[in-house]
């Protein structure tokens, strides 16, 4: 039987270590908050190596007495509290006493203060915890903290660290979002001797969300300020055009402190419901004012977690400020006309017209992949899992211009908009064996639409060979009425009408085909690179995996402060989706993990068909909405990557009982 026996202060030291300091950025947390505790309004942190081989914080704050230097590496040990009731009302940012204890009981630490009531200050340096040296010293007033060789003693802490990039952008992002609690305090950041972020420290919060997000978010954003309940909101939310793909812009502070609240996340996306996309998260910068008793911030160990005495009254004051702030804008996103050039040439004073008309840009913006009838003779239907037989094309006239007939030669009459359409029907095999075509409602012999007499079939063209296989059974016939709301296509087969969603079905057709080539991309490169600002993580973790994102397609390089430089993206994906393409796979690679990239595949492959495909809401040709009611009817889609279905039916019996007919 094992026996119960008290541990070595020293391991006792490295174990509470672990519960405070977990990586550099936790580090840079608890000394930035010190700063501020000390009255400091400027700050500058300083890293390198990922803050793994050193990370400076310097402050000019009260600074610490040379007598107390010593006593505040002890643990427990504040100028915070002073009784059990001030743990109902705390103030300050940092409050336990365990901080600079955990911090040198496993790293190597210099320290170098000076208070305004002294001459001189004082300079310590420490090793695992203990004191190694300590003298007076010449400096300003405040206090800089040097910390060394991070988890040098603790090597099973040391093995789980990341990469240095990955280490340092979490310490950046832990910079910014202190610069962003604090707007009255001027913060500097460098990494490996760059200046990455300095904000001007003028008490304006608009001034900290300009040099933390930059200038294209930061004008994204609209002022937010309400009251009530003993309680105030106040900063900034994106306006519903600028939401992002992630929560990565959202920021929420309580009395000061930098907090991860789903309280307040739910009230923010609830005052955004039905203004915004779907899928899309709004970004905010809010600060949370409230009497210290009615919240609780000592219930972890990170501090990053409070308790509300009413989480009813704090969802309230988030939701209707926000929903104030949103109502009460008039502003509208620019509308940017494409400029096209004229389609008349003059040469000299004769004007040449183009003998063809225009090509439908939606259709050279949205091609769909082996479309195999032509837009001007595509059929609104036919048997599933075959493709229609297109009608031979006309030739200009003389004149230079297309023929005059029913909407412009485009295979139906305008009397078939929306209503029954002449359609194409497929061969059929006469008592000699040859196939012979028959337009549906006209016969041999009688009028076309515009009056011209119809041509007998033509009866000698021999019909494919046989499969020597049996034939299996042909499903029934069905045939496509049209779409509504530009984002379902009609079909209808037998007693039964379909709705089947076009951007989900063709979502996964590009996933299914995107999957079955391994993905290799046909990659265009940018006339204009284009300049991707993400978070300081999502930033960091894609220039991680630059080489995952070249198989995607995406030729990427750094940029420098955390942008990322895109100089060739895949074919399918528009050069304005770029952004948010990559926003969208620097959350997969962060939620399921940079050790094995490989195991990310599909979820990557889902943004990408999903960007690749047609929108709901855009104006298709009739040859792109067949093709994905083909696949659909034919089963070879079912469901869309998401899991969603792409397709619901409704029977003429249900129909029929909703008339009252049956």
């Amino acid at each position: 039987m094992p026996h119960i026996q008290q541990l070595d202060p020293h391991v006792a030291d490295l174990i509470a270590a672990g519960e405070v300091v977990e990586r550099p950025a936790s580090v840079v947390k608890e000394l930035m908050e010190n700063a501020i505790d000390a009255g400091a309004d400027k700050l500058t942190v300083e890293l390198q190596h990922g803050g793994m081989t050193l990370i400076r914080v310097t402050d000019n704050g009260c600074g610490i007495a040379p007598e107390e230097a010593e006593t505040a590496f002890l643990r427990h040990a504040t100028s915070k509290l002073r009784t059990e009731y001030d743990l109902e009302a705390i103030g300050t940012l940092g409050f336990r006493g365990e901080a600079l204890a955990a911090i040198a009981a496993v790293s190597r630490v210099e320290l170098l203060t000076r208070t305004g009531e002294h001459d001189l200050g004082c300079a310590l340096s420490l090793e695992g915890g203990a004191v190694v040296s300590r003298e007076e010293a010449g400096c300003p007033q405040g206090t800089t903290l040097v910390v060394k060789d991070l988890f040098y003693n603790t090597p099973a802490r040391l093995k789980f660290m990341k990469k240095d990039a990955a280490e340092g952008a979490a310490c950046f992002a832990m910079v910014q979002r202190v610069a962003l609690s604090h707007p009255e305090v001027s913060v500097k950041f460098l990494r490996d001797g760059k200046q990455e972020l300095l904000t001007p420290g003028d008490g304006q919060l608009s001034s900290a969300l300009y040099a933390v997000l930059g200038r294209d978010l930061a004008l994204g954003f609209t002022e937010v300020k309400g009251s009530g309940e003993d309680m105030s909101v106040a900063g900034f939310v994106s306006l519903p055009a600028c939401c992002r793909g992630t929560r990565g812009y959202q920021y929420f502070f309580v009395n000061g402190r930098y907090v991860k609240s789903r309280t307040m996340m739910a009230a923010l996306e609830e005052a955004y419901a039905n203004q915004k996309m779907v899928g899309r998260f709004p970004g905010c910068a809010l600060h949370l004012t409230c009497r210290l008793s009615a919240v609780d911030v000592n219930v972890h160990p990170t501090k990053q977690e409070v308790k509300f005495g009413s989480e009813r009254k704090v969802f309230d004051a988030v939701y209707y400020a926000v929903r104030s702030a949103l109502e009460g804008d008039r502003s509208r996103p620019a509308l940017t006309l494409e400029t096209r050039r004229p389609a008349t040439t003059t040469v000299g004073a004769d004007i040449i017209r183009p003998p063809f008309p225009a090509a439908d840009p939606v259709q050279e913006t949205l091609p769909l992949h082996d479309v195999t009838a032509p837009r001007a003779a595509a059929p609104y239907g036919g048997p599933a899992g075959k493709a229609a037989t297109p009608a031979p094309q006309e030739k200009p006239s003389p004149g230079g211009r297309w023929p005059e007939g029913p909407d412009e030669g485009n295979g139906r009459t305008k009397e078939a908009v929306g209503h029954t359409v002449p359609l194409i029907s497929q061969p059929a095999a006469d008592s000699t064996g040859h196939g012979k075509f028959n337009l549906v409602g006209l016969s041999p012999g009688q009028s076309d639409p515009q009056g011209k007499p119809m041509a007998a079939p033509h009866t000698d063209v021999p019909a494919p060979a046989p499969e020597p296989a049996p034939a299996p059974e042909e499903p029934a016939p069905w045939r496509m009425a049209g779409e509504v709301l530009d984002t379902y296509i009609i079909v209808e087969r037998g007693d039964k009408v379909l709705f089947i969603d076009k951007h989900a079905a063709h979502e996964r057709l590009n996933f299914d085909r995107l999957k079955a080539e391994g993905y290799r991309p046909m990659v265009q490169t940018l006339l204009e690179p284009a300049v991707c600002t993400l978070p300081a993580e999502e930033g960091a973790v894609l220039l991680a995996h630059l080489p995952l994102l070249e198989r995607f397609g995406f030729e990427a390089e750094d940029f420098g402060g955390g942008a990322v430089l895109v100089r060739a993206a895949p074919a399918d994906v528009a050069a304005g989706e770029i952004p948010e393409v990559l926003g969208e796979l620097a959350e997969r690679l962060l939620t399921t993990g940079s050790a094995d990239p490989e195991a990310a595949r599909d979820t990557l492959l889902h943004t990408m068909a999903c960007k690749a495909a047609i929108k709901g809401g855009q104006k298709n040709g009739e040859a792109e909405l067949l093709k994905v009611a083909q696949a659909v009817m034919s089963g070879q889609v079912r469901y869309c990557p998401h899991g969603r279905p792409v397709a619901i039916e409704l029977t003429r019996q249900q129909l029929e009982r909703r008339f009252g007919r049956a």
